[in-house]
């Protein structure tokens, strides 16, 4: 997995980690879409949580998270539906964790449903319309891995379209410095919007805490931030940190989902073009 560094930001250009399993448990807790204090009014934070879907590590601890978070839901997976949910009814957004083709990194990695470059258009189309309908109350779509697919202009259009037809937004993972996301999302009418900055490419707590503090000080110097934290293997370390920086920047930065930044900062309003029966 190689780094690149642009400006404090850092981005990963490859696969996200490898999963791992781990029984989660359904904690009750109702989140608030924001903390209190005056001074966060105009300072968010939007927390994907990556790789949800699969009974993966830190679930449990994420879902009790007291604030609005966003979880990316890998579709056709063992508690896709159950998590998913899960986080809609403690007032989270849900998105498609949607599994794209890397450059490097291993197949089994990518788990059912994969775009893959070798596609046809009609095949892409496919995909993403069966990964939209197996993932109850998404309202968006980011990329699992990925970095081969997102610099794809003829996959990617595809995916947007659909997204864009089915009302969703797409969120682009960043795991390819040359991603074409963003230029095509602008070029069809859709937000921009991608990931800032991982929170646990590396995973260990004081790493995590130091990405945390990087998005803190991103959202307070240009008023928003996107971070892209996991479940799995660096699960428990995750949601640990998310949970102390909640609590530790409380009064300072507003904790948001992603669908709340996509429609305050790009004003997005979707046209439904197809039925969805995403309820």
């Amino acid at each position: 997995m190689s780094l690149v560094l642009v400006g404090s930001i850092l981005i990963v250009n490859g696969g996200n980690l490898p999963s791992s399993s781990a029984d989660s448990q359904h904690v009750p807790h109702q989140v608030s879409s924001h903390t209190s204090g005056d001074k966060s009014q105009h300072k968010r934070m939007a927390i994907i949580i990556d790789d949800v879907g699969n009974n993966m590590k830190g679930t449990a601890e994420i879902l009790a998270t007291p604030v609005k978070l966003t979880v990316a839901v890998m579709p056709f997976l063992q508690t896709t539906k159950k998590d998913a949910i899960a986080a809609h009814e403690k007032g989270m957004d849900v998105i498609v964790h949607m599994p794209m083709e890397p450059k490097k990194g291993r197949p089994e990695w990518l788990g059912p449903g994969a775009i893959t470059s070798n596609l046809t258009d009609e095949e892409v189309r496919d995909r993403v319309e069966k990964a939209i309908d197996d993932v109850p109350y998404a309202i968006g779509m980011n990329n699992h891995m990925g970095s081969k697919i997102t610099s794809d202009k003829r996959i990617m259009s595809i995916v947007l379209d659909v997204c864009q037809e089915r009302g969703l937004f797409f969120v682009d993972s960043r795991t390819n410095f040359r991603s074409v996301v963003g230029e095509l999302a602008v070029t069809k009418g859709m937000p921009p919007v991608g990931n800032d900055i991982f929170l646990d490419d590396h995973n260990s707590k004081q790493h995590i805490r130091k990405q945390m503090d990087l998005a803190a000080q991103r959202a307070l110097d240009k008023d928003v931030c996107v971070v892209i934290g996991h479940v799995g293997h660096s699960g428990m370390n995750t949601s640990a940190v998310v949970h102390e920086s909640v609590s530790r920047l409380k009064g300072q930065i507003e904790f948001v989902g992603i669908g709340d930044l996509v429609r305050d900062v790009w004003h997005w309003k979707p046209e439904l073009k197809l039925p969805t029966d995403n309820k």
